[in-house]
């Protein structure tokens, strides 16, 4: 996003590699492998006031499009192409609203009217088309980000605008960006709304994965019932982070810089992968000092202030850098579960101390484990007819590899 752009370009170019490197590399970094972008205005889309791709109020063919703004210095596609030196991920891409003349009032009806649903679909296949000019692809758009509390469309007008309009647009056009339903705000919305899309084949056959949100917190139970109900689609959890906004105490100052702040995103990482799901990403990469900067648009739904934690804070006034807690529990997965790693099953139980195992795609067996106790306690793993004594600190995360051979 802009806000994370405008801190990469505060720091010196050494710096700025150094910390793209940090978070990219897959050798000398972390090597995270999904990257979540936006359509356009969204509330950290900070180097200007909100926009679309086309605030011309009836363009229906699109005359007036443009992604000028993302082409800007502190744009988004500048900082993708920077990222891209250092590794490879896919790009999935939600959108918080439509332009504002697809509304039936932006005032008291922020719903999509259906008249614009031809348009609606055009503008999601120029945006990918006006990316792929560019060099950068889009893997995946996703019709809306949190459906309901950004614009108020109904699940049942998300089926009919994905099977009748936007699925067949971009299958007669034959651009390879697949398509996500939308991005449930929380896993409970998605257990309760999900169906109403995956339930009909016409919309189904369009659906390429699932992505929804973390804000309850919870609900992983429900979740791992959902996902068994469509065992052919895949289940990315994409947006997380602590917020004022969404559930973040209000007794804790963001950014938070303790360690302990990483045992809680561990515990959610692990709850998701064990519900069954395929990714995990988690929002603001990267934010200042003060939990920003933030576009502020009320009646999109983007207060001011907005104060959220990032993986990385860059402190844009004394170049300083600090990695959250969170970036190396993140970075046991991006570094060492890698795209095409399947998890495997495992038997055993230690109080306060969770795993995961995959078979990597070299073959090669990665273990994690996750100490949650506030003591160090040493964990016994049997492979086959070998045993290993890992020796956990307290409050950690470690990862193991070996030849399954």
């Amino acid at each position: 996003l802009e806000a994370g752009m405008m801190c990469v370009r505060a720091l010196d170019k050494p710096q700025q590699d150094a910390l793209l490197a940090a978070l990219f590399d897959p050798a000398k970094g972390a090597g995270f492998s999904a990257m979540k972008t936006t359509i356009a205005g969204t509330d950290f889309q900070a180097a200007g006031g909100w926009y679309t791709y086309d605030d011309t109020p009836g363009d229906v063919q699109m005359k007036n499009f443009s992604i000028a703004r993302d082409l800007a210095p502190n744009g988004v596609i500048p900082f993708i192409k920077a990222a891209r030196r250092y590794g490879k991920f896919v790009l999935q891409a939600p959108m918080d609203y439509p332009p504002d003349w697809m509304l039936f009032d932006l005032q008291k009806n922020q719903d999509v009217d259906p008249k614009y649903f031809d348009a609606l679909a055009l503008y999601y296949l120029r945006y990918v088309q006006e990316y792929e000019k560019q060099g950068v692809h889009i893997d995946y758009v996703s019709l809306f980000n949190e459906p309901g509390v950004y614009t108020k469309i109904p699940y049942t007008k998300i089926r009919d605008l994905l099977k009748d309009h936007v699925g067949p647009l971009f299958a007669k056009s034959g651009v390879k960006t697949r398509l996500q339903l939308s991005e449930a705000p929380d896993r409970l919305n998605a257990v309760t709304n999900y169906p109403v899309i995956l339930d009909d084949p016409e919309a189904r056959k369009y659906v390429a994965s699932a992505p929804y949100h973390g804000y309850d917190f919870k609900e992983f139970d429900k979740l791992s019932a959902l996902i068994k109900r469509y065992p052919g689609i895949p289940f990315w959890m994409t947006e997380i982070c602590w917020a004022y906004e969404a559930g973040a105490p209000k007794n804790i100052k963001l950014p938070r810089y303790d360690w302990e702040d990483g045992d809680h995103w561990g515990n959610q990482i692990f709850g998701d992968i064990e519900a069954g799901a395929s990714a995990w990403l988690y929002w603001n990469m990267i934010l200042d000092e003060n939990g920003g900067p933030w576009l502020t648009s009320a009646i999109h739904g983007n207060p001011d202030p907005n104060v959220q934690q990032p993986v990385v804070v860059v402190n844009r006034q004394t170049k300083k850098v600090d990695y959250m807690a969170v970036y190396y529990y993140l970075a046991h997965f991006g570094k060492f579960v890698r795209p095409g790693a399947v998890r495997m099953a495992m038997t055993g139980t230690e109080e306060k101390v969770r795993a995961l195992a995959f078979r990597a795609p070299d073959g090669s067996v990665v273990l994690e484990l996750l100490n949650r106790r506030d003591a160090p306690t040493t964990v016994t793993v049997a492979w086959r007819d070998q045993v290993l004594k890992a020796e956990l600190p307290a409050l950690s995360i470690g990862t193991y590899q070996w030849s399954a051979n």
